[in-house]
């Protein structure tokens, strides 16, 4: 059975991609469709009266999926009375009943809310002494092979690569084994447990042999962080470094994408080598741009030989000369750049990114985070005040999740001693603090924070938000806390966006009736907060579209501090000197309580400010390598185009 409806490979792209491949425009479609093959799986073998084998994979990627089949179980009468499930792994050593553990997710996000046998649902076990191991992993190897094998077998994929637990370095002819888990597994992992000291050193999985004698196996993969190591699986040598890649040898394997996880492939990154192209103005642009950082040249330096000979004969056929060719996509590139990102008074707009008109725009940003609009945008920020605009900030949600337990107790020490010191009496604050220090002083690992805690922990991101405003000279009236009510769980697992958000949104953005908005366009993780609160103002500008403000309204999506947009998708590109570098760098330094140990550091030690730093200089390095003009640093957005 082959999934459809998507994006199918072309024949050129044969030559790259040696496992079958599909790319669906959004995750809502991509899960209704494998939800869909698991589904007419279990009828198919139902009215056979034969069992469903199932090999299950846990994370962010397979809930969507496991949601729409418990809609379909409700909804369309889908029965899992005849299906056995295997799940491809679980922590060691760590309690059945954890939050973090596979079992409960399992539990929580399927087995509770349709009719499956629980006694033909097996998981890895966590709580048996390590002599007792390898007996429990071949027991899981025959009971997998006593039921006839798995008919379809769901995987994600590390970012290193691993399926299952299979890190790199796993032999194709593992079986289900204790493994040690990599440092990448576990930075990974470390917002469910807190810190990445919490989190299992250990993990049993099925091994990559267990994985490859499954009839069907899909594996899904979205967001850009996962680009890279689909490319490598999908196009690369087969390696034990890359454990993924050992699917190539699987005859009835596919590979799931949306297209944040694709980007990187052949046929998207560089279309002209697996197909002929529609020449159009962003494929020349990304074209010309991709041939000089390959071979390391300035746009005006181009030859005829350098496209020749990089399989792009085709468009330069288009042009008389290449001169032609370099310098139409040489001034495209110089026209994105501005220091006036709210535009120039009086000045020819024609090129440049922003209109002139008018020349004090109210401007609304956009932070999912209260510290988003310093670390992406802050240089932007700044000059937006500094030119006169009204500048106004929304922050989306709280944030309280990202503060450290202990950076909540000294706060919360704090105001108790002072209020006990001055005799200030408040029943319901001195209730809320007494409440939270209690509950911090006896909190165990990954236990969801109390209410008071939350608020307290809300309350320092807030602060330090408002004193991030006052640096950059925003006026306090300027300043909009939304609270969104979808992050408000206490968990790293937050709540669907719903209408109260969407309300939420589109009353600030209609209060405010701003020329230009601001919004973090981070797809790194398609579930993750900035993905989410994107969503919800797209959602919140398509209701308020008609409206006669919003005609005249811009809306520019910034980066995360992890990576740049592509160097051709770059619309606006706003250069910083040394002083503005250092001045953004203080502004982050406001955001105390995400400095030194941030909770969700992830694998990149730097600091938040040093990858903003090191994005920005990298950007600027780029422009300066590609032949325009030197400078510090810069910020760079693409215009998203609404209407």
């Amino acid at each position: 059975m082959v999934i459809g409806n998507g994006m199918l490979n072309q024949t050129n792209t044969f030559l790259f991609e040696k496992i079958h491949t599909v790319i669906y425009s959004s995750a809502e479609i991509l899960s209704k469709t494998i939800a869909a093959e698991i589904a007419d799986i279990i009828t198919e073998k139902q009215s056979r009266g034969e069992k469903t084998v199932l090999g299950l994979a846990t994370g962010s990627t397979p809930k969507e999926i496991y949601k729409e089949l418990i809609r379909m179980y409700r909804e369309e009468g889908l029965s899992f009375k005849n299906v056995v499930c295997f799940n491809l792994d679980e922590y060691y050593a760590l309690p059945a009943n954890a939050c973090q553990s596979y079992r409960q997710y399992m539990k929580e996000n399927l087995f509770n809310h349709v009719d499956v046998d629980m006694s033909l649902c097996f998981i890895p076990a966590t709580d048996i002494i390590q002599q007792d191991v390898k007996k429990h992993c071949e027991a899981y190897e025959e009971k997998i092979a006593a039921f006839g094998g798995l008919d379809f077998q769901l995987l994600g994929i590390g970012r290193n690569g691993h399926i299952g637990f299979n890190e790199p370095g796993s032999h194709i002819n593992s079986v289900t084994r204790l493994i040690t888990l990599d440092f990448t597994t576990r930075s990974d992992a470390a917002c469910e447990f807190g810190t990445k000291s919490n989190v299992p050193r250990k993990a049993i999985t099925m091994g990559v042999a267990t994985i490859m004698k499954a009839k069907r196996i899909v594996l899904v993969a979205m967001g850009e962080r996962k680009a890279e190591i689909v490319k490598k699986a999908v196009e690369g040598p087969v390696t034990e470094f890359i454990p993924a890649s050992y699917l190539q040898g699987h005859n009835n394997t596919t590979f799931v994408l949306d297209n944040s996880a694709a980007a990187a492939l052949t046929r998207i990154k560089t279309p002209w080598l697996t197909d002929d192209v529609n020449w159009d103005v962003k494929t020349i642009k990304k074209a010309v741009t991709h041939l000089a950082i390959t071979l390391n040249k300035p746009i005006l330096k181009l030859t005829a030989n350098d496209y020749n000979e990089n399989g792009l004969s085709d468009l330069l056929a288009l042009y008389k000369q290449v001169h032609d060719l370099n310098i139409d996509v040489f001034n495209q590139l110089q026209q994105t750049i501005t220091g006036w990102p709210g535009g120039k008074p009086g000045a020819d707009d024609t090129n440049r990114p922003e209109r002139a008109w008018p020349e004090k725009k109210r401007v609304l940003i956009f932070s999912p985070h209260p510290d988003d609009d310093i670390i992406s945008m802050g240089g932007t920020f700044q000059r937006l005040v500094d030119q006169g605009h009204e500048v106004h900030v929304a922050y989306q949600t709280s944030g309280n999740i990202a503060v450290a337990d202990d950076e909540a107790f000294r706060f919360a020490e704090f105001v108790y001693d002072f209020n006990n010191q001055f005799a200030i009496k408040s029943p319901e604050a001195e209730n809320i603090f007494s409440e939270a220090l209690e509950f911090l002083k006896t909190k165990e690992n990954g236990k969801k924070d109390i209410q008071s805690l939350r608020y307290i922990k809300g309350l320092i991101r807030k602060g330090e938000a408002k004193s991030t405003c006052r640096f950059v000279g925003v006026h306090t009236d300027n300043i909009h806390f939304l609270n969104l009510p979808f992050y408000e769980t206490g968990t790293i697992e937050k709540k669907p966006i719903g209408e109260e958000d969407y309300r939420i949104i589109a009353n600030c953005i209609e209060s405010i009736k701003p020329h230009q908005i601001y919004a973090a366009g981070d797809l790194a993780d398609p579930h993750g907060t900035h993905k989410v609160c994107l969503d919800g103002i797209f959602e919140a500008i398509h209701r308020l579209k008609y409206n006669d403000f919003m005609k005249d309204c811009r809306v520019w999506l910034y980066k995360g501090a992890w990576a740049e947009w592509d160097i051709d998708l770059i619309e606006m590109a706003v250069p910083m000197s040394p002083d503005q570098v250092l001045k953004k760098r203080y502004g982050i330094f406001k955001h105390q309580s995400q400095k030194d140990g941030v909770v969700f550091q992830g694998a990149d030690s730097r600091e938040f400010w040093q990858r903003a730093e090191d994005r920005n200089r990298e950007t600027a390095c780029l422009y300066n390598k590609l032949g325009l003009a030197e400078y510090e640093a810069m910020e760079a957005f693409v215009r998203w185009h609404f209407a």
